[in-house]
């Protein structure tokens, strides 16, 4: 359900690229039927009838699915254009599209990502421009005196969402300071409800598995804020113009998945393996012990009198507090407003996502030439790193262009962290173009404008 939601964007900007023309949608009813009433307008195709599909030719074809029958289908249907993952003729896959194969190069390998995943939809197929100019609706603000805190109790893994004992002993800290706590969840949470609020043993309201989706945008209008793990209904509160605290915790990384519309919050594990975790392989999960519930009621009750100031200063060793915004370009942005900030991997993931901005052109190389100046002068030996490595890519690149080798599976996460965003993209590239003699020239064109950024410092 998130995932189509943070399609949403993306069509509402294909409805302004391609006035008049119909949109299709082939998605799982499950999701897209309770979202019909908060969707833009487009036309829903469950995957039973998808056979109805074949008998028209379309201008663009795209496809964000991961799953192989939505490969295949976007090999059989008949297009001037096509993005994402198609599988062809000859039966192999090949993903079109620069961004689209990007988004597939960060898999288990987006420690430092900062694209986030709407607009990653969008970068094909939509100018820049037209994203930069989207202005979203902000987050309703309700009258001082309304105090119902919604809390939304389920993740789709154990590992993004709190314990029950969190979530109750939450409840306590909202009510000691003023705020009546209401849990939500699907049908899936109705007894994680009822063990959160027998722990509780105080006033909550348990609306667990009691509301379809249009009834819980419809009750949330009443909340002052929505706490919530990462998870579809997130996406849906950010959406349907709910405020949003997000516990970002787990397996996620809130830069690619956060709510995407500004002025929402977001909390995050300082912890370094929280950045580019896929699945914890540590005993337990230490990620979750710095959301303590007196620190969600405290930064729950700032947010709520728009206390911004207080927000700032507060002190939560291990955990930082973000708001979501847009940068310079147009794109989602996390702006840091508490908590120690890692300096250098912020300014990697600046560096990256300007270098790939300007690769796709989106940009000239001047930002990215800035950003790498302002990287070396705060981290020298980060830099002297990255900077001793590039020979060895340089070499292992002009060997493939002249004996047209391919390279070891283990390439892209044998080279050091730092370098990772790029030879994790330049893997999937060779591979998803056969190792042909064009990408390997690619290659070395792509490597030879990283190596004249990086040898300036």
């Amino acid at each position: 359900m998130g995932d189509l939601i943070l399609s949403f964007p993306l069509v509402l900007w294909l409805e302004r690229t391609y006035p008049g023309h119909p949109i299709w949608v082939v998605a799982e009813e499950k999701f897209f039927r309770p979202l019909m009433n908060v969707s833009p307008r487009v036309y829903y195709f469950p995957w039973e009838g998808v056979n109805a599909l074949l008998q028209n030719r379309y201008e663009l074809i795209i496809n964000l699915s991961i799953r192989n029958e939505a490969a295949k289908l976007a090999g059989e249907l008949d297009a001037e254009a096509k993005l994402g993952p198609v599988v062809l003729e000859n039966g192999a896959t090949h993903i079109f599209g620069n961004w689209q194969l990007y988004r597939a190069s960060v898999v288990e390998n987006n420690r430092h990502n900062l694209f986030h995943w709407a607009d990653l939809n969008a970068l094909d197929c939509i100018p820049l421009g037209s994203i930069a100019q989207t202005t979203w609706p902000q987050p309703r603000t309700l009258h001082k005196d309304s105090n119902r805190i919604g809390l939304f109790l389920g993740a789709s893994e154990e590992a993004k969402r709190p314990s029950v004992k969190f979530w109750a002993d939450l409840c306590a800290e909202l009510l000691k300071r003023g705020l009546r706590p209401v849990l939500f969840g699907g049908p899936m949470e109705q007894g994680m409800g009822q063990e959160v609020a027998g722990l509780f043993k105080g006033p909550v309201l348990d609306m667990c598995g009691k509301l379809n989706l249009a009834e819980l945008i419809a009750v949330g209008q009443s909340l002052q804020l929505f706490i919530t793990p990462d998870t579809g209904p997130m996406h849906l509160a950010a959406w349907s113009g709910m405020k949003v605290l997000n516990l970002s915790m787990g397996n996620v990384n809130p830069w690619e998945t956060g709510p995407y519309q500004s002025d929402h919050y977001v909390l995050r594990s300082t912890m370094s393996c929280a950045l580019g975790c896929w699945s914890c392989r540590r005993d337990k999960l230490y990620c979750h012990s710095p959301f303590t519930p007196s620190r969600i009621a405290v930064a729950a009750k700032r947010i709520i009198v728009e206390d911004r100031a207080g927000l700032s200063k507060m002190n939560m060793p291990g955990l930082r507090m973000a708001l979501s915004s847009r940068n310079d370009d147009g794109l989602y942005f996390l702006d840091q407003k508490s908590g120690s900030r890692s300096q250098a991997v912020d300014s990697l993931g600046r560096f990256w996502q300007q270098f790939f901005g300007a690769l796709f052109g989106l940009w000239d190389m001047e930002q990215a030439a800035s950003v790498w100046m302002e990287l070396a002068g705060q981290n020298p030996l980060l830099a002297h790193k990255m900077e001793a490595h590039l020979p060895r890519l340089g070499k292992e690149f002009s060997r493939g262009l002249a004996r047209s080798k391919t390279l070891d599976d283990s390439f892209w996460n044998s080279c050091p962290l730092i370098l990772r965003q790029f030879t994790g993209f330049i893997h999937l590239f060779l591979q998803n173009n056969d190792y042909n003699r064009h990408s390997w020239i690619q290659v070395l064109s792509y490597y030879e404008q990283l190596a004249a950024l990086i040898s300036q410092s």
